[in-house]
């Protein structure tokens, strides 16, 4: 069983950039797919991005394409969300989750099928 907790956050200027980080603990890391997701205030959780376990995928929504970045190592047992050119509707919750399974075998977009999460860490993008 693993436990994750995320840091990073805060507030940053439109065009800024931020780098979150996601610690793991007491599991095999490298045996997780490993994901990040937002919230907002009122909205539902969505998917940012996803990394396999190997790190070799990468997966982003559209909207973060091309500014995000995730990636991960192993023998840290870290995952980070590098974020660049942000945006006021980037702010929210980022929550990164981890689930102990091949990217092939879930849909890793949906929060649902993930079983471990950390406390979230806050982004807020000042216009």
């Amino acid at each position: 069983q693993v436990q994750l907790v995320e840091s990073g956050g805060g507030l940053v200027q439109e065009g800024g950039s931020l780098r979150l980080s996601c610690a793991a603990s007491g599991g095999t890391f490298s045996s997780y797919t490993m994901a990040w997701f937002r919230q907002a205030p009122g909205k539902e959780r969505e998917f940012v991005s996803a990394i396999s376990r190997s790190g070799g995928n990468t997966f982003y929504t559209d909207s973060v394409s091309g500014r995000f970045s995730i990636s991960r190592d192993n023998a840290k047992n870290l995952a980070y969300l590098q974020m660049n050119t942000l945006k006021p509707e980037d702010t929210a919750v980022y929550y990164c989750a981890g689930k102990q399974s091949s990217y092939k075998t879930f849909n890793y977009a949906n929060a649902g099928p993930y079983n471990y999460w950390g406390q979230g860490t806050q982004v807020t993008v000042s216009s």
